[in-house]
């Protein structure tokens, strides 16, 4: 499916899970480290997952906000999205991820704040990205 881009960023990587990463512009430049879940040595540095997971709690609460625009239920300010990212072996072979999203609507009654959040899942392009390769859990909480 085409995509009308709006965006683009670059981002560089070197020295795999051990090593360094960050955008061509510069303004996101993080060191990386493998978990010792992981058979590394854990210690000061991020990992794949977790920029993943950052980046995908930020997006759902922009995809929330885009059907609030678009006549859903207004977003609260105090809106929060925890989302966590398991990866390990595979059955079939390879890697995958886990992922469970916890959406914090304040104030919202259950009915609304699942609905937007089911919305929202249609539009997030992570949402997107995912749907058909990784079980998303969706969490009002």
């Amino acid at each position: 499916m085409p995509v009308n881009v709006l965006y683009k960023t670059s981002a560089k990587a070197t020295g795999g899970r051990d090593g360094h990463s960050a955008t061509l512009d510069g303004t996101l430049d993080v060191k990386l480290t493998t978990p010792k879940e992981l058979g590394g040595g854990g210690g000061a540095g991020n990992n794949p997952e977790q920029l993943f997971a950052a980046g995908y709690a930020a997006c759902f609460i922009g995809a929330m906000k885009f059907v609030a625009s678009q006549g859903g239920p207004k977003v609260p300010a105090d809106t929060s999205v925890t989302s966590t990212v398991g990866i390990g072996p595979r059955s079939e072979g390879g890697f995958g991820l886990d992922i469970a999203l916890d959406v914090s609507l304040p104030g919202l009654s259950r009915a609304d704040a699942e609905a937007l959040v089911e919305k929202a899942h249609q539009v997030c392009p992570y949402s997107n990205a995912t749907r058909g390769n990784v079980d998303v859990r969706l969490n009002v909480v």
